[in-house]
């Protein structure tokens, strides 16, 4: 598979190694240098390629995802922070039957806790006395806060939890992606916790996702390409 990757951060440097890892051949790089491109140039760089996965920044996303979708390029978005622009991206999609795959948070692990959450969250609805709240941390360079995830897991746990939910987030030095989520009492605390030790694990599932969203078209929750393996696995 030939991939185009958009940002060369520390995010896209890890896509491009294990994507050479995994056989695939790394084709354009598009860099913070191109932000002045327009969406028929960035296309242009694009077309030929059989995916191109993103993680560059929030407001180049419907750009981005513009770009793709004239060049006929599936896109898998890795970036957090447009949730706002979400309706447009998905209609600028489907008036170009173009393909997309976004999620919060692209790490297997991190969609698993999703669905650890919600059970929790359903057997807590169950009882009294308990009440919810996340915490998540990550390093001082990260600029979205509560982070994708975050709202990700008060979404999940707002489905069966009436109410706020509280949530904290800190943005401090090196500490990697640490989300938690809580259920506190009197009596006492029950606590889920993820913890990311590396960026190998977003890169992977943002890899997985390429090879998946390839031939299709529409928009896509990265969680529903994670539904389609639970069932393909399951006994």
């Amino acid at each position: 598979m030939k991939l185009a990757l958009i940002g060369n951060g520390a995010m896209g440097e890890m896509v491009a190694a294990e994507a050479r890892k995994r056989g695939d051949e790394v084709g354009a790089i598009i860099a913070s240098s191109d932000k002045d491109l327009t969406v028929d140039q960035l296309a242009d760089k694009l077309r030929g390629h059989d995916a191109a996965i993103d993680f560059s920044v929030g407001d180049a996303v419907l750009k981005n995802v513009e770009a793709c979708v004239r060049a006929q390029v599936p896109l898998v978005e890795g970036t957090t922070g447009w949730k706002q622009d979400e309706p447009q991206a998905r209609q600028i999609v489907a008036e170009h039957n173009g393909a997309l795959v976004y999620g919060a948070n692209f790490s297997i692990g991190v969609n698993l806790f999703y669905r650890l959450t919600k059970e929790a969250a359903t057997l807590f609805a169950a009882v009294e006395g308990y009440e919810p709240f996340i915490e998540e941390a990550h390093h001082s360079r990260k600029r979205d806060a509560p982070s994708g995830t975050a709202l990700k897991l008060r979404d999940i746990m707002s489905e069966h939890l009436p109410g706020n939910i509280s949530t904290a987030s800190t943005r401090a030095g090196y500490i990697p992606g640490t989300h938690r989520v809580g259920f506190d009492s009197e009596p006492d605390q029950i606590v889920l916790t993820h913890i990311a030790r590396s960026r190998q694990g977003f890169a992977a599932g943002a890899l997985v996702a390429a090879h998946w969203i390839a031939g299709r078209k529409g928009t896509f929750e990265f969680g529903e390409l994670i539904d389609e393996i639970l069932k393909r696995r399951s006994p």
